[in-house]
């Protein structure tokens, strides 16, 4: 129980993470929901947080492979991931995201293909893997010790959190679509990107406090 409540809270962050920078399919999801409709820009998210999925199981698995290695390495593992933190912080502080909306435009039938259209576009970007890299190191979140039912309850959480952050984006757009600003999405990223920075300085401030005190 003990490390299902240091698995949940974390995976469900972990997920909305990697969902959250507002970048092509981010701009597809608040584009349909203006055209098309709230639902057809949720699944489209989730078939975004399907793919992310997908990319988190394939980060897990090559972990799974060097646990000794992070183990002795653990300091320049949480120096590397907060490095990849400051550089996708800094990215999303700088990149207007209006500028990486395509054209995108998909005659969606069924919710189906709004899944898939979601998957293929989030799927295409794997530089993904390196963000997603360096949250499960600045989390800590895949642990030698873990049985099968905790990873599948670390990968139910990441894909819950995904799946939350459309679902919230969704809303929160279908509310305010009569006074939404595509080009204010530039401030989200923005601080999107602060809080990535400074989830990433604490992490480097622990690490090197820890470093430190094994020294002592």
């Amino acid at each position: 129980m003990e490390q299902l409540i240091y698995i949940l809270p974390r995976g469900i962050a972990i997920g909305a993470l990697i969902s959250a920078p507002m970048g092509p399919i981010g701009m597809l999801v608040i584009q349909r929901t203006l055209g098309k409709g709230r639902w057809p820009a949720f699944f489209t998210g989730v078939g975004a947080a399907a793919s992310d999925l997908v990319y988190c199981l394939l980060t897990g698995f090559c972990l799974s492979f060097i646990t000794g290695f992070i183990d002795s390495h653990q300091f320049a593992i949480q120096v590397v991931g907060g490095i990849v933190l400051v550089a996708f912080g800094v990215y999303l502080f700088r990149k207007n995201p209006t500028r990486a909306l395509r054209a995108a435009q998909v005659n969606a039938n069924s919710y189906w293909s709004d899944v898939v259209t979601g998957f293929l576009l989030t799927f295409s970007n794997p530089l993904i893997l390196f963000f997603i890299i360096g949250l499960f190191a600045r989390f800590t979140y895949i642990q030698p010790e873990y049985t099968p039912w905790h990873y599948l309850a670390a990968y139910a959480s990441i894909f819950t959190g995904a799946v939350g952050w459309w679902y919230g984006v969704t809303l929160l757009v279908s509310k305010l679509r009569k006074r939404i600003n595509v080009r204010s999405l530039k401030i989200i990223n923005r601080v999107i990107g602060m809080v990535l920075i400074a989830m990433a300085a604490v992490g480097l401030a622990v690490a090197v406090a820890d470093l430190i005190m094994d020294i002592h």
